[in-house]
């Protein structure tokens, strides 16, 4: 399978070679891994990337002894990870807690959390891996942090609607994440830039006053992030998803968005004449083929397919389809070698 590189892994690549310092060859090879097209035809090459990342973390941290910087390997799981990331103060800890089992330190002042911390998120049939990361500051978020946001899936993106400076907030997050070399879904791209889908929420909404700074935050993020993923809760227009994390409010359309922002589908394979177990999904990428889900399954079925039937929206019961086909969410497959 080709690996089919994108401008901005190659981008990457080069700053690598040209590397001097360790620093500079573990950011390099950082945006590599997080650049890399996630298929099959990678799989050695993102085992490469990552055994270079750990060598050079390991030669880094023994030379440092005492005064090492700590790094962060966030393992992925389930159908995706998704990095929690906004201003001090702004609820992010609250929210983790609220939608999954992960028991963050949660207090009313800022930078409580120091340390990434993941849990996972129940969506239907699947979880989601969310990550809360220490806050988003000018002074005082530690250098790992956009190690972790770059190599995630996608981003959970926090404001406080009880803040009077919420696009203070705005401005700050968004410089922010540029100055660490991400942008969010449409913006413009430099090389060596990594983009991101985002949902963006609006925390607190039972806040005095937070309707009307929600509708001043929705504003202001269709000008600097028109690609973010959130929605207003009941299918409105709005960019900005207001929920409140103390009160469990907009938290099952908050699940919808984060399974929607990590462009996956859900499909169901099945033997022939066997009834279909739709509680174990496969969780693939959108644009999977017929084969290259096959080759999710095993290698082996990949290799002797001959051709699939499908059940789902876009066809008629069972029908025929070749390996090229492209599967949709909640597609049931039955593979025929």
């Amino acid at each position: 399978m080709p690996a089919n590189l994108t401008p901005d892994y190659l981008a990457a690549e080069e700053r690598f070679r040209s590397a001097v310092t360790p620093e500079e060859k573990l950011e390099a090879l950082e945006d590599m891994l997080a650049t890399i097209p996630k298929h099959k035809g990678t799989e050695k090459m993102q085992a490469d990337i990552k055994r270079r990342i750990a060598k050079i973390r390991q030669e880094t941290q023994a030379r440092a002894g005492s005064r090492k910087r700590p790094f962060y390997i966030m393992e992925k799981q389930g159908a995706g990870q998704v990095a929690i990331v906004g201003p001090p103060n702004s609820g992010k800890s609250q929210l983790l807690a609220s939608l999954s089992n992960a028991e963050p330190e949660v207090a009313p002042y800022p930078f409580t959390t120091r340390s990434p911390l993941a849990g996972m998120v129940q969506f239907e049939n699947v979880q989601i891996q969310l990550v809360d990361l220490p806050p988003l500051a000018p002074e005082g978020s530690p250098p790992w942090l956009m190690q972790v946001v770059r190599t995630s899936d996608a981003l959970l993106i926090v404001f406080d609607l009880g803040d009077d400076n919420l696009l203070d907030q705005l401005d700050t997050t968004m410089a922010l994440l540029r100055r660490g070399r991400v942008c969010i879904a449409e913006q413009p791209v430099e090389p060596g830039v990594v983009r991101k889908k985002a949902v963006i929420v609006g925390n607190k909404l039972d806040a005095p006053g937070a309707s009307d700074r929600l509708a001043l935050l929705d504003e202001a993020v269709a000008s600097v992030a028109p690609g973010a993923a959130g929605r207003h809760a009941g299918g409105g227009d709005g960019l900005v998803l207001p929920v409140s994390a103390r009160m469990g409010t907009g938290l099952d359309e908050l699940r919808l968005r984060l399974f929607e922002v990590l462009d996956v589908i859900r499909v169901y394979t099945k033997a022939p004449g066997k009834p279909v177990d739709f509680s174990a999904p496969f969780v693939l990428k959108k644009g999977t083929t017929i084969v290259q889900a096959a080759a999710a399954v095993h290698k082996d079925i990949a290799k002797n397919l001959r051709y699939a039937r499908v059940w789902g929206k876009t066809t008629f019961e069972g029908q025929m389809v070749q390996r090229d086909y492209v599967l949709a969410e909640g597609d049931v497959v039955e593979f025929h070698a």
